[in-house]
């Protein structure tokens, strides 16, 4: 059984971002399991535990799917906290798009791989890039304070032109990610 997701990676310069944006978050003094900057992604499918002959078949749909998008631009912007500021348990960037490209495509993705037996995420796609989770509210309105001072920030713009299927192998230090295979939107 291999563990995995599919999900679009973000480049460097957005990556730095985050890193600094969570420095600025982190003297709070609230408990947070702090995301590593490197590994953060935006998850488009969550696959679980899955067969290893598996993958040829997600893969042969994620490639059709693929192919009939071209590359196009996500924004990364604002910061949010599910769910809801009271009780703040993840803390999040958001991610805009100009069209609904994104939005298009994983829905194409869901109902594509729901005709090979993958059911379809039950909850409204929210595309956010986990930041960290909240482990304890102790000095929460500090967090809170924080997170409004940072509401509407942007942390720039990238263009996507690729999916990426992961293995994720958890670790006493965290999970540990490796692309299995990459999907080039058309044109890419």
């Amino acid at each position: 059984m291999i563990r995995s997701f599919l999900a679009i990676e973000l480049p460097f310069q957005i990556i730095e971002k985050i890193r600094e944006l969570q420095n600025d978050l982190k003297p709070s003094l609230s408990l947070v399991k702090w995301a590593r900057p490197g590994s953060i992604h935006l998850t488009l499918k969550f696959f679980g535990n899955i067969e290893e002959e598996s993958i040829e078949e997600i893969s042969r749909v994620i490639t059709e799917v693929a192919s009939k998008f071209t590359p196009f631009h996500l924004k990364v912007r604002d910061i949010g906290v599910f769910p809801n500021l009271m009780r703040p348990r993840v803390i999040w960037v958001g991610v805009d798009e100009c069209e609904d490209t994104l939005k298009i495509l994983y829905n194409k993705i869901e109902k594509n791989l729901e005709k090979i037996g993958f059911d379809p995420e039950q909850r409204q796609f929210n595309p956010h890039l986990t930041l960290g989770r909240v482990k304890s509210l102790k000095e929460k309105r500090i967090l809170i304070e924080k997170i409004e001072k940072f509401k509407g920030c942007e942390l720039g713009s990238f263009q996507i032109e690729a999916l990426y299927l992961f293995k994720s192998e958890l670790r006493p230090a965290g999970a540990v990610y490796s692309k299995l295979n990459t999907f080039k939107l058309a044109g890419s």
